[in-house]
């Protein structure tokens, strides 16, 4: 776990040697996972591009 004064993404190979992304909030808190492994690291950190610039997407409440 992570903590400090801003939020932070650790990158690591998992289990079946894919690599991974998890983003932690400033307290040390897990906001989001990388919903699928990868199999070069150049392609985790591109997920990790995508996710931070459509940080800004329409949020679509349903009832």
């Amino acid at each position: 776990m992570f903590t400090g004064k801003a939020p932070k993404y650790k990158v690591y190979r998992d289990h079946r040697n894919e690599w991974r992304w998890t983003f932690y909030a400033a307290n040390g808190e897990v906001i989001a996972v990388s919903s699928e492994g990868y199999k070069a690291e150049r392609d985790c950190l591109h997920g990790i591009t995508l996710m931070k610039t459509s940080a800004d997407a329409t949020v679509l409440v349903e009832e």
